[in-house]
């Protein structure tokens, strides 16, 4: 129970990746983490790519980032939406700025494209933004699991346990 002390916000909009937002999640609520799903509006119910629901907890208008010690955002189609929210942008600007950890997997990058957050940063993603991110000023590599400092970067669902892994040791450390 190593993260039993730590609070994380997953991120949510319509057809996130199923497996990208579940899996990290419940691999820190095993280690104790809690863990808030997070959305435009608290107590909706969101649907992700394969059906599975995701009913927040939280709105962004309600939450600090100064109140979680680390960030989830899944893949998926959700990224393209959450990239237009202020406050979206602002907890990753905040949480990159406390160095906080930052987990993306896939199209997440988006987030942290639109954040203004890459720049001379070494990531990964699905390899169909791979130019969004190159061009945000970021190194992207082709590897499961990239980390640099406090942002982990994954590439897809094959990859979730070493990203899973190394998001959870780095909200440890």
């Amino acid at each position: 129970m190593r993260l039993q002390d730590k609070k994380v916000m997953a991120i949510v909009d319509e057809e996130f990746e199923d497996l990208e937002l579940w899996y990290p999640i419940m691999r820190l609520q095993e280690e104790g983490a809690t863990v808030h799903l997070v959305g435009a509006e608290k107590g909706k119910t969101y649907i992700g790519k394969y059906g599975v629901p995701a009913t927040t907890d939280l709105a962004f208008k309600d939450i600090k980032s100064e109140n979680y010690d680390g960030i989830l955002v899944p893949g998926g189609w959700a990224p393209d939406k959450l990239r237009r929210y202020s406050e979206v942008l602002q907890f990753v600007k905040e949480m990159d700025h406390d160095k906080k950890p930052i987990g993306q997997i896939c199209h997440a990058g988006w987030v942290l494209i639109s954040a203004k957050v890459l720049n001379g940063r070494r990531v990964t993603s699905t390899p169909g933004i791979r130019d969004d991110m190159e061009n945000a000023g970021a190194k992207w590599l082709d590897e499961a699991v990239v980390v640099d400092g406090h942002i982990i970067s994954s590439r897809r669902p094959p990859d979730l346990p070493p990203y899973a892994k190394a998001f959870a040791d780095a909200l440890a450390d």
